[in-house]
């Protein structure tokens, strides 16, 4: 996803600079758009499960030593989730930029 979105971006601010914009263009990117606030919606859910369920398994950790490692399973996955859901967030947030640069060149 990280791919598809950047050489997107990528591809827009190409077209920006060109000045090829045109409504069809941006009608295009307020669905990119849609589509990538989903993706990132679910990504923050599965962020959300990832945190609960290490918070979880590190409380029991504190009860029987045999969840720590399940604990910090959760943990890892949770950091790259984390970084996963910040790129896609920051993403989004740059196609926003874009679509009122090409509102202005409009």
């Amino acid at each position: 996803m990280k791919k598809y979105l950047y050489d997107y971006i990528e591809k827009i601010d190409n077209k920006i600079k060109n000045n090829k914009v045109n409504n069809e263009l941006i009608e295009e990117h307020l669905i990119k758009i849609d589509f990538f606030q989903h993706e990132r919606i679910i990504h923050l859910f599965v962020t959300f499960f990832y945190a609960i369920m290490f918070l979880l398994f590190s409380a029991l950790g504190l009860i029987h030593i045999l969840f720590c490692p399940i604990a910090i399973i959760l943990f890892i996955f949770l950091l790259f989730y984390v970084v996963h859901y910040f790129r896609l967030e920051n993403g989004v947030q740059y196609l926003y930029k874009q679509y009122d640069q090409m509102k202005e060149k409009k």
